[in-house]
């Protein structure tokens, strides 16, 4: 840190100059970054995946299918509609309600039409613009599926971040005008941030055409950004203009490096574990928020210990120009009374705020966890509207599709396949959920194996069933198409796919659709979470061991950021599932219980950071465990409570958004962080520092400030 220190002091004008240029050519890319966004980054690569390219490539099943909802329509309108659309030639069918009686209910005339897509269309989200074009703005013709709710999506998660940002941003620097009582100095972190934010888009376009990019991404990650670089930048800041009382500018900056730059620096390793342990969940959106999240907080480390400095010097006294709120000489004496009090009663406090948590942890055991689908749209988008009208009527949410793929050596058409095959479809009709099966038998109406045998004889049924065959035999490979009676979410289609995956037949089966989807997302996470949570929990114990030359804090730290992790997890339950404060009663989107506490236990470790790294800087100096306490809490409280309400602010802006997942990611790291700034951070941890006195800083290994402690005390 010395020779950064030197580095940045010495040319900081050069490095100000780089970092203009740098952000300049990132902008030029960062603003392609919303047309690179498609899906919702629920993939995983697997035997659905697998099963659904087969079902594509060799027996020619559309690629993706999206439908046409009409209400209270002619069927003139439908037809003409439906002919402009074909005249597009983007669709490889159209199938329409006039042909299909089952696709039209005639007491509520709601009917729909299937759009099939191929593989061959590069952009869908390009193809859902031009059908809207060509439909315009009939009234009761609706384009809905997944594609066009991927893309509504997309749109209303940039209506969101517009709208989190204008009403965060204004709080954000009411908080640091509080904080600083300047106007420049407010506003020095925001540069920061915005700099951190657009320079992670710019390189996340730059890697974009690597791999699929959720549309999730335009969210969580300036989210990250920007409360992780104000957060940072406040603490810089803050520890430089306490040093300016006794040193000049460079020499404050160089120390302002060496400290806060340090914390930074092992606040920041705290965040990329739970960002890096979430790559092992071979999941699309956790690959894509931990790569992003990776880079964003990569970009805020690197420009809060070399582009910030380098502004403070460039500023110099100007940093203090335009004083609005004029600091108090005694600012500390407030929260250092509150420091010996909470040390005063730390058995009282502890037992307190264990049983404040414990409350709120109950509702964890009700938490309901499902993977989003149509309902992270608000209700006021036409397309989701579309889509519930269509299962509603049809009742399309009662059943899910299920594709089976078996293969067989020697093929299925002699008289052993034949025979096989049959014997597969009786097998899936006996078992309860099974409401449909499909195979070239029902197909044709032919009964038996003996049955087809002797049609395909005669020349003109051979060529009449040829189709039949194609549809459902190509070489050694068969699709049967399985209907269960049961939601593709629910356990019960999970769990029948996961039962026939793992059954021991005669047949080589693989399993595509709904269901199988779910159930692979599902099993993925649950597969790896004790890995990424042990990931996440051991790297961090022996990070903090090495920052602080001790295993009891470690320790305290880890179980108080689970304890309250589990509490904001029962929180959201209460407000999300049980539906409170004007929010509909639902479930937890499968994502937000990783997500929160992959980013969460890094972010509240930011403030460990900040308040045990002063603890010990005072503990190195006097060797009084009570007194470091104090002198850490009275000197950090404040700027940890401001960089929590900014983390608050930014993050809790998102409750007032229209994407649910991204509500709640937003809410629950705004709760966390509430939780860990006030009931862990200004009520257990200097109460546990008390409790545990001077083996707070034991270590059974190497020199610790334990050792030094009782040297220092037996030289008395």
């Amino acid at each position: 840190m010395r020779a950064l220190a030197r580095f940045v002091t010495k040319r900081y004008k050069a490095v100000i100059v780089a970092w203009l240029a740098f952000f300049l050519i990132m902008a030029v890319f960062a603003i392609r970054l919303p047309s690179m966004l498609e899906g919702d980054g629920f993939r995983v690569d697997g035997e659905h995946s697998d099963v659904m390219d087969i079902v594509s490539d060799s027996f020619g099943m559309p690629a993706e299918t999206m439908f046409l909802v009409f209400d209270q329509t002619s069927d003139e309108q439908i037809q003409t509609v439906l002919d402009a659309v074909g005249e597009l030639g983007v669709t490889s069918d159209i199938v329409s309600p006039l042909d299909h009686p089952e696709q039209a209910d005639t007491a509520s005339k709601v009917s729909y039409a299937l759009l099939h897509f191929d593989g061959d269309v590069e952009s869908m989200s390009g193809v859902v613009s031009d059908i809207r074009k060509t439909i315009g703005n009939e009234p009761g013709i609706t384009l809905t599926g997944a594609s066009a709710i991927s893309k509504d999506i997309n749109t209303a998660s940039q209506r969101d971040l517009m709208t989190a940002e204008a009403i965060g941003l204004p709080i954000a620097i009411i908080v640091l005008l509080f904080a600083f009582g300047t106007v420049v100095a407010s506003f020095v972190p925001l540069i920061i941030g915005v700099v951190t934010v657009v320079s992670a888009f710019g390189i996340l376009t730059i890697l974009g055409g690597r791999f699929d990019l959720s549309i999730f991404v335009m969210n969580i990650i300036p989210m990250l950004g920007l409360a992780l670089s104000i957060d940072f930048a406040l603490l810089f800041i803050s520890r430089y203009r306490e040093e300016r009382r006794t040193e000049n500018i460079a020499d404050s900056v160089t120390t302002t490096i060496r400290t806060a730059g340090r914390s930074v620096i092992f606040s920041a390793f705290c965040v990329f574990i739970g960002l890096g342990a979430m790559l092992l969940i071979r999941v699309d959106i956790f690959q894509n928020i931990a790569v992003g999240g990776m880079i964003v907080v990569g970009m805020a480390v690197l420009s809060s210990i070399t582009l910030l400095p380098s502004v403070l010097l460039a500023l110099g006294e100007k940093i203090d120009k335009w004083q609005l709120i004029k600091p108090k000489s005694t600012g500390e004496d407030g929260w250092r009374k509150f420091a010996n009090q909470v040390i005063k009663r730390p058995i009282l406090i502890t037992i307190a705020a264990l049983v404040l948590l414990g409350i709120a942890l109950i509702p964890v055991k009700n938490m309901e966890l499902t993977i989003p689908q149509i309902d992270s749209l608000p209700k006021s988008y036409d397309t989701r509207a579309a889509y519930e009208l269509m299962e509603d009527t049809f009742g399309l949410g009662d059943q899910s599709s299920v594709y089976i793929i078996a293969e067989r050596e020697g093929g299925w058409t002699d008289e052993d396949g034949l025979a096989s095959m049959k014997s597969l479809e009786e097998t899936l009709r006996e078992d309860p959920l099974v409401d449909e099966v499909t195979t070239l038998f029902t197909a044709s109406g032919i009964a038996s194996p003996e049955e087809w045998t002797q049609a395909n004889l005669v020349p003109e049924m051979k060529t009449q069933l040829e189709p039949v065959q194609e549809a459902f035999v190509q070489n050694e490979k068969l699709m049967v198409p399985v209907t269960l009676a049961a939601d593709g979410t629910s356990d019960e289609a999970q769990d029948w796919v996961r039962n026939w995956a793992e059954k021991e037949t005669e047949w080589n089966l693989l399993i595509g659709g709904q269901p199988k989807f779910n159930q692979e997302i599902f099993d993925e996470i649950w597969d790896k979470i004790g890995l990424v949570l042990a990931v996440i929990l051991i790297s961090t114990f022996f990070i903090l061991m090495f920052a602080f030359r001790s295993v009891i804090i470690p320790l305290k730290a880890i179980v108080m950021n689970v304890i309250g992790l589990s509490a904001t997890f029962g929180i959201l339950v209460y407000i999300f599932q049980y539906g409170h404060f004007g929010i509909p009663a639902g479930t937890i989107a499968l994502i937000i219980p990783v997500i929160v506490f992959s980013l969460v236990f890094g972010l509240s470790m930011d403030y460990e950071v900040f308040l045990i790294s002063r603890m010990q800087e005072e503990y190195a100096k006097s060797f009084n465990n009570d007194k470091a306490t104090v002198e850490g809490l009275a000197t950090t409280s404040k700027v940890i409570t401001s960089a929590a309400l900014i983390m608050i602010v930014l993050t809790g802006a998102f409750a007032f958004t229209d994407v649910l997942p991204v509500k709640q990611i937003g809410v629950g790291i705004a709760i966390a962080v509430a939780i860990d700034a006030t009931v862990i951070r200004l009520l257990l941890v200097p109460s546990l520092m008390k409790l545990f006195g001077k083996w707070n800083w034991w270590l059974p290994f190497g020199k610790g400030l334990y050792r030094s402690g009782n040297r220092h005390l037996e030289d008395k």
